[in-house]
């Protein structure tokens, strides 16, 4: 069985191509903190090249940024490439669920998102009793 779960931070804003197909691929790197301590008694991370296709690309290049905290639901994957006649080998994490959850920072908002208008605004509280 090849399943993998992470959660963690991004490093860097993510990347948005498309194949010459027109699929979306998006690329990001996850930093994920390592259960303990190293011997210096600090908390290392490790960091997890993640690639997500089509739909979900185009969500997580739409809505995660450097620093958004992000689960990810996938399978390992490895693959090989020749370059300048080497042989590079490539090791990442194809998700197939990816999970938003903590942004970096309270100002990092979709465009409009302070101008929504609250539908329920003009709902008073009741200060009757409960009948039980």
């Amino acid at each position: 069985m090849n399943r993998v779960f992470l959660i963690g931070r991004l490093t860097r804003d993510p990347e948005l191509r498309s194949t010459a197909s027109g699929v979306s691929v998006c690329t990001f790197t996850l930093a994920v903190n390592r259960r303990f301590a190293n011997t210096d008694g600090k908390r290392e991370a490790d960091f997890i090249p993640i690639v997500t296709w089509r739909g979900l690309a185009d969500n997580c290049a739409k809505y995660l940024r450097k620093g958004s905290q992000a689960a990810i639901c996938g399978v390992l994957q490895t693959r090989s490439y020749d370059k300048d006649g080497q042989k590079r080998y490539v090791t990442e994490v194809v998700a197939d669920d990816v999970e938003f959850l903590a942004r970096s920072d309270s100002t990092d908002r979709s465009p409009g998102y302070e101008d929504a208008e609250n539908p329920y605004s003009d709902i008073s509280p009741v200060d009757d009793e409960v009948p039980f």
